[in-house]
């Protein structure tokens, strides 16, 4: 079944019933696979089958229960910059805060130790309230109702039914007096009014939102790293002369130039010139990285050096760092199991607050205080205020932007937000050796030469490996070049299947053999040579033994040496008390020496990537989730299969698309620091839930018996969000 993504921007949003409620009307659609909403980046992703529903049918639907849709083309910083709806939020804030303060001046007049203070008499009447009171709540307030009615319209309630209930009991209520006492007011005599309760629940809302929007787009700041890693243009060479274009129209073959200073536009290859990149804001990698000809490039990295020629590999919408826009976007977006619990109690908080509202007057106007309208109407307007579930609908995706984008930052890629809640629970862990646990990149760790200097030796060995590209041979090559000596000429090199190589270099004949063909050739090996390769093979290192003219010459042994933070790295697993087995499919002599090197006693060595698969599958059965850490390249099937796949990037290669959590430079240190991450963001998301339940746990009661003002649970509903916000912010400065 095919499938298409839609990202949609929506408008509108401004309690947690509201994405709540836009999942609900837009799944229900035909054609429509899964949606996601996030009020925090006020974005949905909707999936969908092709040709059984379209984008016009979806906004459509979105609209008519009171919300703005538009999609969303490519990525764009200018999503999270300032909206006109931001702006619009700060004029209608401060023209409320005008208005209110006359009506909180004359209500001073109620305190006692406020009776020394001048309140000019033309505040106190009912009239100039009336008059100042208008714009605020049908003006400015006008949103709350048209949101409000067309939630109503559709069949729920969401946090502005409550406002406008709660603003407009205040408000006609005191309308009503205002017109039945006008002998009271021809006489001068005070009123007790509303008119400021209404105002101040109103520009207090606002001055939530505001606090809100400034806080949350704090919230984005990874995302917006990652944008502005991104370039418009480049300098691309056509007949040996420098032209600028456009990033978007570069194609593959363009041959681009930057300069010292510059962002690289693109992923390429370098084909002239050699400098250092810094990688760190890409990669997390902290040192700049060396780049010469035939090294890969990638865009939004920094040239320091020289002047680069690059050739284009990717088109900008291909580019690793759209790629990890893409991967940190739907990260964000996308839920975690914890939030369903958010989500079903938002389904049901309105109509179940508009109950207690209303029992609430009940009892308070037949029982605690019979007849007293004003405090039953009082106490009715603060269970309304103080129960809005703002805090609660931002408790989740806030901590998920905010742990996700500070993972970015540090080079680790979470694709789903689920992955963040369950990484830190799974207590199973399955390790790869090569290129997980070990550089994935055999070297030379022992040279014995005899009769030869090391340069003349390494020399005419590195000329019969270059025609070989067995990873052996690469790290002879490798090491033969380190040598800063010419490296010869080989002629007539031949194979030896499953023994090594053969051929003439300045006319003699060199052999590069292991000892079984040794052996089997009953070749003269010296006894000291004998010795050297017992102590090296009983090490697990692969031994290669050189004959030149038929004469022992030297050995070569080679391994994969282990990462430098390998040990630690298991060292720390455990201490998280968590079980580690390694699955590889080398050798068992060589896979038991590396497991015993970082202290894993479970192993199985021998395996091809389909077995690895099926013995996951194996433990899955038991009910235990497994977690898979690979390189994300002969690992694919082990880390698609496991609950939670861990791929490490190795050397220059960058893989992002093969785990649900992708390391991007190959460190292991990071896995821990994902794991880290993943603990912190649930203990964070944990505390917003619980502040969120318990404000209003605690805080409904209180307004039900009279002791919080209007406008005190209007400034405290607003700060409540604020609070869960900041609290998220927290993690941008996460200990790991």
């Amino acid at each position: 079944m095919s499938e298409e993504i839609l990202e949609l921007q929506i408008g509108g949003m401004h309690c947690s019933a509201c994405p709540v409620r836009i999942e609900r009307v837009v799944s229900k659609l035909a054609g429509v696979l899964k949606v996601q909403v996030n009020i925090t980046t006020e974005k949905a992703l909707v999936h969908i089958q092709p040709g059984k529903i379209d984008l016009p049918q979806i906004v459509h639907a979105i609209e008519n229960i009171g919300f703005t849709a538009t999609r969303v083309m490519k990525n764009r910083s200018d999503v999270y910059e300032k909206s006109i709806e931001d702006v619009v939020l700060k004029r209608n804030f401060m023209l409320a805060v005008i208005l209110t303060i006359p009506l909180a001046w004359a209500n001073l007049i109620h305190f006692e130790w406020a009776s020394n203070l001048y309140i000019p008499s033309i505040l106190l009447h009912p009239f100039s309230q009336l008059a100042l009171a208008i714009p605020i709540q049908f003006i400015i307030g006008f949103p709350f109702y048209e949101r409000a009615w067309k939630a109503i319209k559709s069949g729920y309630a969401n946090m502005d039914v409550l406002i406008v209930l709660s603003t407009s009991a205040a408000f006609f209520y005191s309308h009503y007096l205002t017109f039945t006492s006008i002998e009271t007011i021809q006489k001068g005599e005070p009123m007790v009014l509303y008119y400021e309760t209404s105002a101040f629940i109103i520009t207090f809302i606002l001055l939530g939102r505001l606090l809100e929007a400034r806080t949350k787009s704090r919230t984005t700041k990874a995302l917006k790293d990652l944008y502005y890693l991104q370039t418009e243009t480049a300098f691309i060479e056509i007949n040996g002369e420098e032209q600028k274009a456009r990033v978007d129209s570069l194609t593959y073959g363009d041959i681009i130039v930057v300069k010292p200073g510059d962002k690289l536009p693109i992923d390429g290859k370098v084909i002239q010139g050699s400098s250092t990149i810094d990688e760190s804001l890409l990669t997390g990698e902290s040192l700049p990285t060396e780049k010469n000809i035939g090294h890969a490039v990638y865009a939004g990295t920094m040239n320091i050096g020289g002047v680069l020629k690059i050739q284009v590999t990717k088109q900008e919408s291909e580019t690793v760092l759209s790629q990890i826009i893409r991967i940190v976007e739907d990260a964000q977006l996308s839920k975690p199991p914890i939030q369903r619990i958010a989500d079903r109690v938002v389904q049901v908080f309105v109509p179940v607050v508009i109950v207690i509202a209303a029992v609430t007057f009940v009892l308070s106007y037949l029982m605690l205080q019979p007849g007293e309208f004003s405090a039953a109407l009082e106490k009715v307007i603060a269970v309304l205020i103080i129960a809005c579930p703002c805090a609660l609908g931002l408790a989740t995706p806030t901590s998920i932007m905010v742990g996700s984008g500070r993972a970015a930052q540090l080079g680790i890629l979470f694709k789903e937000g689920a992955i963040l809640e369950l990484l830190g629970k799974y207590k199973t862990i399955i390790v790869d050796k090569t290129g997980t646990l070990t550089k994935g990149k055999p070297t030379v760790t022992d040279l014995y030469v005899k009769d030869f200097s090391r340069q003349e030796f390494l020399a005419m060995v590195g000329a019969i490996e270059k025609t070989s590209n067995h990873p052996v041979a690469q790290a002879i090559i490798h090491e033969a070049e380190s040598i800063k000596h010419p490296i010869h000429e080989a002629d007539h090199v031949q194979s030896i299947p499953g023994h090594g190589l053969t051929g003439m270099v300045n006319h003699k004949e060199v052999m590069i053999v292991n000892r079984t063909y040794v052996q089997e050739s009953s070749m003269h090996l010296p006894f000291e040579a004998r010795e050297v390769i017992t102590t090296l093979e009983n090490e697990e290192k692969t031994v290669m033994i050189v004959f030149i003219e038929s004469l022992f010459a030297g050995i070569i042994a080679v391994t994969d040496a282990l990462k430098p933070s390998a040990k630690e790295v298991m060292k720390q697993m455990k201490q998280m008390d968590v079980h580690i087995s390694m699955l590889t499919g080398d050798n068992i002599h060589v896979a038991n020496q590396v497991a015993k090197e970082v202290g894993i006693k479970h192993v199985q060595a021998e395996v091809t990537p389909q077995e690895k698969s099926a013995i996951i599958q194996d433990i899955q059965q038991n009910g235990t989730g497994v977690i898979m850490i690979g390189d994300g390249m002969n690992d694919a099937p082990a880390l698609a299969v496991a609950d939670i796949g861990i791929a490490l990037g190795t050397g220059s290669d960058i893989t992002i698309e093969s785990g649900d959590v992708t390391i991007m430079k190959g460190d292991l240190q990071k896995v821990i620091q994902a794991m880290t991450i993943s603990q912190q963001t649930m203990r964070n998301i944990k505390q917003n839930l619980g502040w969120s339940f318990l404000y209003n746990v605690v805080m409904i009661p209180f307004a039900m018996f009279g002791l919080l003002a209007p406008w005190i649970a209007a400034a405290a509903m607003a700060l409540s969000s604020v609070s869960v916000v900041l609290n998220s912010l927290r993690l941008h400065w996460t200990t790991l």
